[in-house]
C-alpha cells in the first residue's frame, strides 16, 4: 500500500469518528421531537437504510446470494444490535455526559474493547498483540479520557481551595 493510499485511509478513519458527535447531537434532537430515545434510534436507522440503498443502487452492486445465508453463524447477525445499542445509548447519555464526555468514554471502551479483539484475532480479524507500546498508547487514551471526563470536577476542586 502506497503512502498516499495509507493517508487516504487514515483520513477516512477520522472523517468515521468526526461523524459520530454530529450524529448523537442531531438523535438527541430527534429524541426530543419523537418523544422517546428508542423511537429516535428506530428513526435513524430507517434513514440509515433509506441513505444506503440508494447507494447500493448507484454502485450496482449485485444482490446477495441467500444461499449461504442460513449456514452463518449466529454470531454474525448481531452487528446491527450493536450498532442500535451505540446510538440508543448516545441518544441518552450525550445528553447527560456532554458530548465530549461520553465520546471518550466511547472511545475508551472501543480502543480496550479493540485490543482485546487484535490481541487474540477475534472474528477473522489480524492477531496483533499486546506490546508495551500498545498498552502505553491505550493507556494514554484513557489517561486522556479521564482528564476530559473529569475536568470539571478538577476545575471546580481547584476553583474552591484556590
Amino acid at each position: 500500500m502506497g503512502t498516499m493510499q495509507w493517508v487516504g485511509l487514515l483520513l477516512l478513519a477520522v472523517f468515521a469518528g468526526a461523524v459520530v458527535p454530529f450524529q448523537s447531537a442531531i438523535n438527541i434532537n430527534l429524541a426530543r421531537g419523537v418523544g422517546h430515545p428508542l423511537w429516535a434510534t428506530f428513526t435513524s436507522l430507517v434513514v440509515s437504510v433509506l441513505v444506503l440503498l440508494p447507494v447500493i443502487v448507484v454502485l450496482r452492486l449485485p444482490l446477495p446470494s441467500l444461499a449461504p445465508l442460513g449456514k452463518l453463524p449466529l454470531w454474525m447477525w448481531t452487528g446491527g444490535a450493536f450498532g442500535v445499542c451505540f446510538v440508543a445509548l448516545a441518544v441518552v447519555l450525550l445528553p447527560k455526559l456532554g458530548a465530549s464526555g461520553f465520546l471518550a468514554l466511547a472511545l475508551a471502551g472501543q480502543m480496550i474493547t479493540s485490543i482485546v479483539l487484535d490481541h487474540f484475532g477475534l472474528f477473522g480479524l489480524v492477531e496483533n498483540h499486546l506490546t508495551l507500546p500498545r498498552l502505553f498508547g491505550a493507556l494514554l487514551l484513557v489517561a486522556g479520557v479521564l482528564l476530559i471526563q473529569f475536568s470539571p470536577v478538577l476545575e471546580k476542586s481547584a476553583t474552591a481551595v484556590g
